[in-house]
């Protein structure tokens, strides 16, 4: 392999290096707390939010480096809304698809000014961080409202039983939630091998054999490991299902249709996307109607987690969600990042968190040190961008 080859991959893959560097180090720090079961699990579960708000942060800042400011609001005025129609004993089906609707709504509010207003997105979002934040002392009165409906919360990760249940009966190694990584791994080879033959069928160039190889039983390493280690606690919980569909969904959203090219366009080039017979107005609107819309999921996973709604929910959210996405490789000039990145930013953010904690690290220089990652990440795109 020639140096610039080398030099290519490790360009590429540089976060996925740091975060293999970082989960070593805590590894060694905590003696080996970082990784058992139960901190395993409460990784994916305290950062259910991070994954949900970074998938839509990311159509955002793929359209030119813009960002939300509001979501973290927004996750509060959802969430309060929600607590309170099921305090009122309204349906838990009804108040999760009112806060839903909620959620998307507010896109709806902020991607028409931005979109067809032209009001720059931070100027409106900050609006919407401070108004959004108000309501949620509104509707909330300033109180907490606690959540009992176990329906809502076994089914949103907030539950003792927030776990899919072990259909397979393995004991104390839960089967199903085995079984299902190994399923996974089996698909995602199955996946790469046809787009493969595919690709070499139309007569695309293709990545030499070996790094497709080495690439596949890394993940799939990974993914049978992941759920090995879930398994040897309570298996799968719920807040990871809601994680995956949401990547999932939006991974083939930015690769696979024609308004997830549009969003690279307009975030490549504005003024040629619109020369080209292309209405940049509408991947805006788009971008800010799915933020509002995952901010409304994640308003659910945060309460339902915390079992209550509190005024103060959801501050610095929309920070988190911003350092996943620069840190994981988007552009902060838009027209670059994927899901993949996000996937890594995500759990990069939450190795720190849980690290730090476990360590026992003072808060204030735990953001300290997030906030010096995330500077490095975007230097490091900012010198990329002067290369090229």
């Amino acid at each position: 392999m020639s140096n610039v080859n080398v030099l290519a991959v490790l360009k590429k893959y540089t976060m996925v290096i740091a975060l293999v560097l970082i989960v070593i180090l805590f590894q060694v720090t905590t003696q080996g707390k970082i990784l058992i079961p139960q901190n395993v699990n409460n990784l994916i579960s305290q950062n259910a939010y991070v994954f949900v708000l970074a998938a839509g942060m990311l159509l955002c800042i793929l359209t030119g480096g813009n960002i939300d400011l509001a979501c973290g609001s927004v996750v509060c005025f959802v969430g309060g809304i929600g607590a309170v129609m099921m305090d009122k004993n309204i349906n838990v089906w009804i108040s999760v698809l009112a806060m839903l609707a909620i959620g998307a709504l507010v896109g709806v509010w902020q991607g028409y000014w931005i979109a067809y207003v032209k009001v720059p997105p931070f100027i409106a979002t900050l609006a919407g961080m401070y108004a959004f934040r108000g309501l949620s002392n509104v509707v909330l009165q300033g109180y907490t409202v606690g959540i009992s409906n176990t329906t809502f919360l076994n089914v949103f990760g907030g539950g003792a039983d927030c776990f899919v249940p072990d259909f397979l009966g393995g004991g104390s190694l839960n089967m199903t939630c085995f079984a299902a990584g190994i399923l996974i791994a089996a698909i995602y080879v199955a996946a790469i091998l046809k787009n493969r033959i595919s690709a070499k069928a139309n007569g695309y160039e293709v990545a030499p054999l070996y790094s497709v190889i080495i690439k596949a039983v890394v993940i799939c390493a990974v993914i049978v490991w992941l759920f090995y280690t879930l398994a040897n606690y309570k298996g799968i919980p719920t807040a990871l299902i809601w994680i995956a569909v949401v990547l999932l969904a939006y991974a083939y959203v930015t690769t696979k249709t024609t308004m997830g090219r549009y969003l690279y366009a307009v975030g490549g080039n504005e003024k040629a996307t619109k020369l080209s017979g292309i209405d940049p107005r509408k991947p805006y609107f788009f971008a800010y109607i799915n933020m509002g819309l995952m901010s409304g999921l994640a308003g659910i996973l945060t309460v339902a987690r915390a079992t209550q709604a509190q005024p103060t929910f959801g501050q610095m959210y929309e920070m988190d969600a911003i350092a996943a996405c620069f840190i994981g490789g988007a552009s902060a000039y838009g027209g670059e990042g994927g899901i993949f990145g996000v996937i890594i930013g995500a759990v990069l953010m939450g190795i720190i968190n849980q690290g730090m904690s476990i360590m026992g690290v003072e808060a204030n220089w735990q953001k300290v040190v997030k906030g010096l990652v995330l500077l490095a990440a975007i230097i490091f795109d900012v010198m990329s961008n002067k290369k090229k």
